[in-house]
């Protein structure tokens, strides 16, 4: 008979939701007010044995006449954001079911978004675990659904199918799990409170439920130990790496190799240490067998880096060699042009590049750690609108000292954060060198003559109020039929030559070749000088005009329309 191993659980969803309260009420630990702000900070591994699970979900099982014979789950806890649900191995997710964690009066939110779509591009089946039930108002613990008053039962019902509409845009079909008629089909949810336990039990039975119905064959134990490294610790220069084996068995006497983007890392195990059940530590063990959460101290000193497989060799290494550069190439896709992006570990640099890909953008390097001055540089090299790093969850190198007005650096642990912070840099970037060009195509500008006449010829000198736009040295004034007075040689403040004049301003200017009192007279409205290309040109990008400038292009248009009826048509 197949041997059938732990099936591995990721839970995941939006940022106090209650993911790690939920898991804690499930393994009846505590984690939750260990961690700073209330937030994971890290992933963990919870092992739950077969007596476990027996002792708290066991009537319900039996109610359902669902026979336990899994060896128990193997939980991980993940971070806030998507990525860890993109925990990876070869062929997939490394997590063979996730519980989705939403609270029922929030619904998706947009960390919830992202989990679903890093769900669905790895085809990892879940289950909703709707939490803070309890908060409705009226709910009583301990009562299903359909016995609650009908009050209380119409708030939950309207929640729940809001909930249900808004996953339907996902295209996920979501069923209370104790109607639904095809699990292949539909998303089982199940009504749940991390603070009062309700529904708890109940989760864990639909976990075992559709691991023994629907993942036989995935947890099945088919082959030489395999796994991947969740964390890198180094204490006194030994490597201690924290890892999940999902395949096979792993010995003290094996040798292991790691991939890796600079080629693969060989190294022998020196100590083996297997997590307890129920997150009580870890034990020293001469092998272990999957599914298990390790610590592995190794020989090597090379770099290893979170989120990449591991494998035991037996006269295989150029084998090994092979998937792993294929696994590598397939999950970091990089671009002939784009952004850098960094992120801590494989599995959240394949989830970034995932929602990337679905915003259409392009990423020209990838990569694992902070960043670093070769960051830096190869981003340096890009296009004004592509001189920019996105660092998911990592840090800036120490003393990396680097131009911040000519490289954008974006640091976020949390992806959306990081993707609508970029969104809205780059749209603000590219107007701003949309607005560059405009600027140097033309001043768009409106003046009236002042009662202040200083030289009447040779160059005239004399005031104006700027009451449109903006004037600047050199440019070309016109009258209002279109015809052309001269260029404006100098702007004068307050005794200053200042080269520009914004709306408002009372300013003198000089204007060579021309005579005042037979060309111009106080109070008359002169216009900046456009041709019929820098026209549209301003057309063209009128999103980039204030009101006030537009107003000015259409009085322009106006005044040379007067002279060609056509101009600018």
């Amino acid at each position: 008979m197949t041997k059938i191993r732990q099936p591995i659980i990721t839970v995941c969803g939006h940022v106090d939701h209650g993911k790690t309260s939920i898991l804690d009420k499930i393994r009846g630990t505590s984690i939750q007010e260990g961690e700073a702000g209330g937030i994971t900070q890290k992933i963990s591994f919870t092992l739950m044995e077969k007596k476990t699970i027996a002792s708290r979900a066991g009537d319900v099982l039996e109610r359902f006449k669902v026979p336990l014979e899994i060896p128990g789950f193997l939980f991980i806890d993940t971070p806030g954001h998507a990525a860890f649900t993109n925990l990876r191995k070869r062929g997939g997710s490394l997590a063979d079911l996730a519980v989705l964690v939403i609270d029922i009066n929030e619904g998706i939110k947009p960390q919830t978004a992202e989990v679903l779509q890093i769900l669905k591009v790895n085809k990892t089946p879940f289950i909703i675990a709707l939490n803070k039930v309890d908060n409705i108002g009226g709910w009583k613990a301990g009562v299903g659904v359909d016995e609650q008053v009908l009050r209380v039962k119409q708030n939950f019902e309207e929640k729940f199918y809001t909930l249900v509409g808004a996953l339907n845009s996902y295209k996920f079909e979501a069923e209370l799990y104790t109607k639904i008629k095809d699990f292949t089909r539909q998303v089982a949810v199940v009504p749940c409170s991390a603070r009062s336990g309700e529904g708890i039990n109940e989760l864990l039975a639909m976990l075992v439920a559709l691991s023994q119905k629907f993942l036989q064959q995935r947890i099945s134990v088919k082959t030489d130990g395999r796994g991947v490294v969740l964390e890198v610790k180094k204490e006194k220069g030994i490597n201690y790496l924290e890892c999940i084996l999902y395949d096979g068995v792993l010995s003290v006497e094996d040798e292991i190799a790691i991939a890796g983007f600079d080629g693969v890392v060989v190294t022998k195990i020196r100590n083996i240490q297997k997590a307890k059940p129920l997150n009580k530590g870890f034990e020293n063990a001469s092998e272990a067998e999957a599914a298990a959460g390790l610590r592995l101290q190794v020989n090597s000193k090379e770099e290893i880096l979170p989120g990449m497989g591991f494998r035991i060799v037996k006269e295989n290494l150029e084998e090994i060699k092979k998937e792993f550069e294929k696994e590598l190439a397939e999950g970091v896709v990089e671009d002939d042009d784009g952004i850098v992006v960094k992120a801590d570990s494989l599995g959240s640099l394949e989830a970034l590049l995932v929602l990337l890909r679905q915003k259409n953008i392009k990423v020209l390097k990838a990569g694992i750690g902070s960043i670093t001055k070769k960051d830096i540089y190869q981003a340096s090299a890009n296009p004004e609108e592509d001189r920019v790093i996105l660092g998911f969850n990592v840090e800036v190198d120490e003393d990396l000292e680097y131009d911040k007005e000519k490289i954008k650096v974006i640091i976020n642990p949390v992806v959306y954060k990081i993707i609508e912070d970029f969104e809205e840099w780059r749209t603000s970037k590219v107007k701003e060198m949309e607005r560059v060009k405009l600027d140097e195509l033309a001043s768009l500008c409106k003046i009236e003559i002042l009662d202040f006449v200083f030289r009447n010829s040779n160059p005239a000198v004399f005031g104006v109020k700027v009451i449109g736009g903006k004037l600047r040295q050199g440019v070309e004034l016109i009258n209002n039929i279109a015809k052309k007075i001269g260029r404006v040689k100098t702007i004068q403040q307050e005794k200053k030559n200042i080269p520009e004049a914004e709306k408002g301003k009372e300013i003198a200017i000089s204007v060579p070749g021309v005579n005042f009192e037979r060309q111009l007279e106080v109070g008359q409205k002169l216009y900046s000088n456009l041709s019929e290309s820098q026209f549209r040109k301003f057309k063209d990008n009128k999103t980039l005009l204030s009101v006030d400038e537009k107003s000015v292009l259409m009085e322009i248009a106006e005044v040379k329309r007067r002279a060609n009826s056509v101009w600018g048509v």
